[in-house]
C-alpha cells in the first residue's frame, strides 16, 4: 500500500521480471502469473481463446495443459460468445474477466495483481478474491496492489507500506494499513 507515485507497481514489475532493479537484487523462484496492465500480453487482433492458448504458452503450458484448463477458463472468465471474438472488442471489465482466469487456471506459485480488479464488477470482484483466497490456501504467494484498504486486509495477511520509494513498515496488514492512513491523509503533517 502507499500513495499513487510511492513504487508499488514498480516492485511489482521488478519481481515479475518486467523491469530490471536500479540496484540491488531481485530472485524470484516458482512460476509467476501477472496482471499488471490492463490488457498486457494480449494481441488485440486475437480472439480471446487463441490469447488464451496465447498466455498458457507462455506462462509454459503445452497446447494439451491449455485445452483441458480451457473450460474452467471460459466458464471463470463468463464472457460467453465474446470468447471468439477479437478482444480489441472487449470492454476493459471482459478483458479483466478473461485475463484473471487465465492466469490463475495455471495456479501460479506466486500471482502479483496489480489493481487490475478495480474495473471488473463486483460480483467479479468477490468472485476473484475467493478465487485468490483459495489458491492462496494453497500456497500461492499473492502480490497484491490495491487502493482498496478492505481488499488488502481481507486478501493479505502482511502488508508493504511504501512512500517515495521506501519502506515505511512491512507486517500485520491491520497495521501497515492504519499507519499509511494515517501517516498519508491530508491532514498529516
Amino acid at each position: 500500500v502507499g500513495p499513487n507515485g510511492c513504487g508499488k507497481s514498480t516492485l511489482l514489475q521488478i519481481v515479475a521480471g518486467i523491469l530490471p532493479p536500479t540496484r540491488g537484487l531481485v530472485r524470484v523462484q516458482g512460476r509467476i502469473a501477472a496482471l499488471l496492465e490492463l490488457g498486457a500480453g494480449f494481441n488485440p487482433e486475437f480472439t480471446g481463446r487463441e490469447n488464451v492458448f496465447l498466455n498458457a504458452a507462455i506462462l509454459g503450458l503445452n497446447q494439451a495443459e491449455t485445452a483441458a484448463r480451457f473450460p474452467a477458463i471460459e466458464a471463470f472468465a463468463e464472457i460467453g460468445d465474446f470468447i471468439d471474438q477479437p478482444v480489441k472488442t472487449y470492454s476493459s471489465g471482459m478483458m479483466v474477466r478473461l485475463a484473471f482466469a487465465t492466469q490463475t487456471a495455471i495456479e501460479p506459485e506466486i500471482l502479483i495483481v496489480d489493481e487490475a480488479l478495480s474495473v471488473g464488477d463486483f460480483f467479479f470482484q468477490q468472485k476473484c478474491a475467493q478465487r485468490m483466497r483459495a489458491l492462496r490456501e494453497r500456497g500461492t504467494t499473492l502480490l497484491f496492489v490495491s487502493h482498496d484498504m478492505a481488499s488488502v486486509r481481507d486478501l493479505c495477511e502482511r502488508t508493504l507500506y511504501l512512500r517515495q520509494g521506501e519502506p515505511v513498515f512491512f507486517g500485520a496488514s491491520q497495521e501497515a494499513i492504519a499507519r499509511y492512513l494515517r501517516e498519508d491523509s491530508p491532514a498529516a503533517p
